[in-house]
């Protein structure tokens, strides 16, 4: 399998650290609202890598954090008249709501912060005894000019980011470069005794920490979107680095930027939008395969047109589903003959392909197309009766690979007695040639949202 590093810029071969076994840590929310499409981006992208190492039978430990102490859920519980704490429970909750939405499978662990303070303490202690870390008065700054890698993630030096910083300038940095470790506390925030005094952890030690915690040193894999290159990744490499003398990730993979109808996402152009707000429009499995429809380096554009799009794409995997299910159940076990045993034997031309795309830099988009390409051949060589075995491998294989993306897993429907009856009821009248009455039954049927299809093998139904 081949990825493409961002730090050495080109696609390298994946060999994990440990043989059958691979680390991955990747950026989670910062839990103070609800996570914009932005942010979900990431989060599905990394999913699907995850489950594409698992597929083909890696061991894989994924780490996603929660950042519950930030300034701006310091803010949004003052706006809120409510604790920090609160605040950070609240969204964490609110984001398992809309990622559970997305089909984005939990981490193995979600650190906290909050939850990890002695392990940042030490940290910050040992990057002290390095002469990496400074105090001044209960603030901790990193030293980014004493690191000689600093700038190697994203390709800059610290001159050229001198000039053109939009950093705040702090007259206590002794390099406007240099970044906040531990902050002390300030009138009502939530603060941890320390050796430099009452405090909070500053933004980037987190990760850092968090990571070696729980994966080690070193990892395989360190994940997020582009915009976390720097400084946030770049100060991370800083730390970790500067204190263990160890690489900190082999692998850094980050996903391009989202635009909203040809314009960067902005809450002063008015097109911000949060998965919540896009969920009360499109389900949110739409959302995913938009996403999945592009390669992951590339920027994609937003809008409500594409998302129809999506959706009627997923429209045609859940027909395929359903046709297959329905076959399925309707059709005589009998013996599959050679001719179809040949065409179940083709298909595996598919799942080669689609291991392929997603082994060429997790290519999701063009396995997608392998995807639809094994639903146009099941769809035009299932369209008659055929044998349950050979219904099965094709329904199988396509189940298989739509988990490997985390689409098409609604588990099917049932009807209520009442929509249940009414199909009956018609399917009675059409015995007895009583088409006014079936015709009836249909319209109703309709009007409660379920679209009544009669084919040679029998009735089916959608919601629509």
């Amino acid at each position: 399998m081949k990825l493409f590093s961002t730090l050495t810029r080109k696609k390298e071969e994946f060999i994990p650290l440990n043989p059958g076994k691979i680390n991955m840590y990747v950026c989670g929310p910062t839990v103070y609202n609800f996570f914009h499409i932005g942010n979900a981006r990431p989060f599905i992208i990394f999913d699907v890598l995850r489950r594409y190492f698992e597929y083909v039978g890696y061991d894989v430990t994924y780490i996603q954090n929660f950042t519950d102490v930030d300034d701006k859920i310091i803010n949004r519980a003052q706006q809120e008249g409510i604790t920090s704490e609160e605040v950070a429970e609240k969204y964490i909750k609110e984001y398992f709501m809309d990622a559970d939405a997305l089909g984005i499978r939990r981490a193995t662990v979600h650190p906290r912060v909050s939850e990890n303070i002695p392990e940042i303490i030490e940290m910050i202690k040992e990057l002290e005894k390095k002469e990496l870390a400074y105090n001044v008065e209960g603030n901790v700054y990193y030293r980014a000019a004493k690191f000689e890698d600093y700038g190697k993630l994203s390709r800059q030096n610290l001159e050229d980011l001198n000039m053109g910083a939009r950093i705040q300038v702090s007259e206590e940095k002794e390099h406007p470069m240099d970044f906040a470790l531990w902050k002390k506390q300030k009138p009502g925030e939530p603060a941890w005794e320390s050796p430099w005094g009452l405090g909070r952890p500053g933004w980037h030690i987190e990760c850092s920490v968090m990571a070696k915690k729980y994966l080690g040193e070193t990892i395989d894999i360190h994940g997020g979107g582009q915009d976390l290159i720097f400084p946030h990744h770049e100060n991370e490499i800083a730390q970790s680095e500067g204190a263990h003398q160890e690489p900190f990730a082999r692998y850094w993979i980050h996903n391009g930027y989202i635009n909203i109808e040809n314009q960067k996402m902005s809450k002063s152009l008015g097109n911000f939008f949060t998965v919540r707000d896009i969920s009360k429009q499109f389900d949110l499995e739409v959302v995913r395969l938009f996403m999945l429809s592009a390669h992951y380096r590339n920027p994609v554009n937003f809008s409500k047109e594409l998302l129809e799009q999506s959706k009627n794409a997923l429209d045609r995997l859940y027909n395929a589903k359903n046709n297959a299910e329905y076959l399925m159940k309707n059709t005589q076990p009998t013996a599959p003959t050679p001719e179809e045993v040949q065409w179940t034997e083709s298909l595996h031309s598919y799942k080669e392909q689609f291991k392929k795309e997603m082994e060429d830099d997790i290519n999701t988009a063009d396995a997608l197309a392998a995807i639809f390409e094994l639903v146009k051949e099941m769809n035009r060589y299932l369209d008659v009766h055929k044998s349950q075995t050979t219904i099965n491998k094709a329904y199988t294989l396509f189940m298989e690979l739509t988990d490997v993306l985390g689409i098409v897993h609604q588990k099917e429907e049932k009807l209520d007695e009442k929509i249940e009856e009414l199909i009956k009821e018609r399917q009675q009248a059409r015995k007895e040639k009583n088409w006014a009455l079936s015709d009836k039954i249909r319209d109703e049927l309709k009007d409660m949202g379920i679209l009544i299809e009669d084919t040679p093998q029998g009735v089916k139904w959608k919601r629509v």
